[in-house]
């Protein structure tokens, strides 16, 4: 007989007919009952042992983390909470777990006790959930973009290009580090490389992605990036996932419909497939935040907030309109702001993304038109702007409690501009020909956007440190597992 999964039977109707299930023991009270988990649920089944016809060897072996079969009756449940139980006719412990070693023990551990036992973690109720929602998003992620039509890109992981301009990049090499190979000028010779060019990990799958949404209309990338930059935040890894779609034709009105749409869709989705998984991460919120000061609490529930999200249009505001309102506001009046905000141009932080969709505006926020050398330099150039005071067409959207979800904009479609903004910032066009080459031959208005999947996966779960949303963080001092 197969074994079913325990969110099956405890949606299945109680019975005569016999059982099997596989999973961990959570708990195992008075010599009788397992509270028994598979992964497949955030709720346990429980099982009754006959223990006066169970071995004593046996029943101390059902301890805390091992993982058992069990075959018996589907029946009614007496207890509270559950619909139905499995009365235990036969037990076999598949593995066993030395309850006094074992660290998940059934008591609430702290989020730093839990990064350090990341490979155990997924044991709790609270990572269990978060990485079935994790999984959810990332199936809604694929079924909305295959459902509008986009085709799904693989761009490389090593790459030759900085598509950010960033510069922090880990580098990929096979040189030795003892006798690294040196120009005549003392340099790396990367031309005894295994690529023969200097080479790193990406940070972003765009430039690629343009390439092909200049031929198949819309694609969308979904992978890991790298950034090597020594951010040691509850918002920054040094690995994560990157959603990149890029649509041929688009302008940046169409990339905010388009990006609004997509939040809207795969926030919906989860919400519809992991009810139980969202209250319990609810509940779980509620309890963290009466620690806190009134002031420092959320003013929404978790699904108050997902539903707000969902159900309201995002608030669209210009750049210099937002600098204005942040020149103007208290905090900044009153000097609380760590980066005051004294003239337009500069880079809105955090803080200042927050205030404006927390305090001012009360909703997501799209914020456009961005100074032209704050940002990146495949960015669309705005006609008719001021002089020292030029905008790019980009686009980032800014939500509660995260501060910039998204990143995008319409990019250069024209040769001329694209390779002077180049010249100026130092890019070698030599290296980056093939992306010219999509504006020197059959050009066309185009536009994409950047979602880092982890502060997604962080919005949705509320969770608040970006280190609990990924199975194995990776930041700076930190490659375990």
């Amino acid at each position: 007989m197969k074994h079913t999964k325990v969110k099956d039977l405890l949606n299945s109707a109680p019975g005569l007919h016999e059982v099997k299930a596989k999973g961990w023991v959570r708990t195992f009270r008075n010599n009788q009952f397992i509270a028994l988990n598979d992964g497949s649920t955030i709720n346990n089944i429980q099982c009754v042992v006959d223990f006066a016809n169970t071995p004593e060897e046996t029943l101390k072996r059902i301890t805390t983390g091992a993982a058992v079969c069990v075959v018996g009756t589907l029946a009614e449940s007496q207890g509270a909470g559950q619909k139905v139980e499995i009365q235990v006719s036969k037990i076999e412990i598949l593995g066993d777990s030395d309850a006094e070693k074992y660290p998940m023990q059934p008591k609430k551990h702290s989020l730093e006790f839990l990064r350090e036992n990341a490979h155990l973690r997924i044991r709790t109720n609270a990572f269990g959930a978060i990485m079935r929602v994790r999984s959810t998003l990332a199936f809604a992620v694929h079924q909305y973009f295959q459902e509008k039509g986009f085709f799904y890109v693989n761009t490389p992981i090593i790459t030759g290009s900085d598509a950010e301009g960033a510069g922090e990049m880990f580098k990929v090499t096979a040189l030795p580090f003892d006798g690294t190979p040196r120009t005549e000028d003392g340099k790396v010779n990367y031309k005894e490389d295994f690529f023969g060019k200097e080479t790193n990990l990406t940070v972003s799958g765009q430039l690629e992605g343009e390439t092909y949404a200049m031929a198949l209309g819309q694609i969308y990338t979904f992978g890991p990036t790298f950034r090597a930059e020594n951010s040691n935040t509850s918002r920054h890894l040094a690995e994560f996932w990157m959603i990149e779609p890029e649509v041929a034709f688009n302008n940046l009105a169409d990339n905010m419909d388009l990006a609004e749409d997509f939040i809207k869709y795969v926030i919906k989705y989860t919400v519809d497939k992991c009810g139980d998984d969202l209250k319990f991460l609810e509940q779980r919120l509620l309890e963290e935040e009466k620690s806190k000061p009134q002031a420092d609490r959320s003013e929404m529930a978790l699904l108050e907030k997902l539903s707000f999200v969902m159900d309201n249009n995002f608030k669209r505001v210009s750049y210099t309109e937002a600098v204005d309102i942040l020149k103007n506001s208290k905090p900044n009046k009153n000097k609380k702001f760590q980066y005051p905000i004294d003239d337009w141009g500069v880079d809105l932080q955090s803080e200042h993304e927050r205030f404006l969709v927390e305090k001012h505006f009360k909703c997501p926020v799209i914020l456009f038109d961005y100074p032209a050398n704050i940002k990146a330099f495949y960015m669309r150039l705005n006609d008719n702007t001021e002089p020292g005071k030029e905008t790019v067409r980009a686009m980032d959207i800014l939500f509660p409690g995260i501060g910039e979800i998204v990143g995008g904009s319409q990019r250069e479609e024209r040769y001329d501009v694209l390779l002077e903004k180049m010249k100026v910032l130092g890019i070698d066009e030599k290296e980056l020909y093939w992306y010219l080459d999509t504006r020197r031959f059959g050009s066309a208005v185009h536009s994409g956007f950047g979602l880092g999947f982890e502060r997604l996966v962080l919005f949705v779960t509320g969770m608040t440190n970006i280190r609990d949303v990924i199975p194995f963080p990776r930041t700076p001092q930190n490659a375990e597992f």
